[in-house]
C-alpha cells in the first residue's frame, strides 16, 4: 500500500520535469529556430494557413527568426530555406516547431 502511494505520488510531479517539444514559430526568440512540425489552420478554411504552407512553412523545414520590427515586435522576419519572410505575430502563431533553438 505504501509503494503503491509512492508511485501516484511519484507520476502526479512528473509535469515538473516534461518540457513540451513544441513551441510557436511566434514565441521563439531572435536568432531563435526550429523545425516545422505543421501550420495549424484558424478554423476549418483558414486562407492564411493555406498560403503559410504554399510559401514553403510544411513540416520538416527548418525555419529562423531574423529580426522584429519596431512596432510591438510587428512584423517578424523569418527566414525559411533560401526565403525570408515578414509575418504577423497572428500568422506566424499557426505554425508549430520543434523547437532548435540552442
Amino acid at each position: 500500500h505504501h509503494f503503491a502511494h509512492g508511485c501516484a505520488y511519484n507520476a502526479n510531479h512528473s509535469h515538473l520535469y516534461r518540457t513540451d517539444p513544441f513551441v510557436k514559430l511566434s514565441e521563439l526568440p531572435r536568432g531563435g529556430g526550429g523545425i516545422v512540425i505543421d501550420v495549424e489552420p484558424n478554423g476549418p478554411n483558414d486562407a492564411i494557413a493555406r498560403r503559410l504552407r504554399d510559401l514553403g512553412f510544411v513540416s520538416g523545414e527548418a525555419v529562423s527568426v531574423l529580426a522584429f520590427g519596431p512596432v510591438g515586435s510587428e512584423p517578424i522576419l523569418v527566414r525559411i530555406g533560401d526565403a525570408r519572410f515578414a509575418l504577423r505575430r497572428a500568422e506566424a502563431a499557426r505554425v508549430r516547431l520543434q523547437d532548435q533553438t540552442p
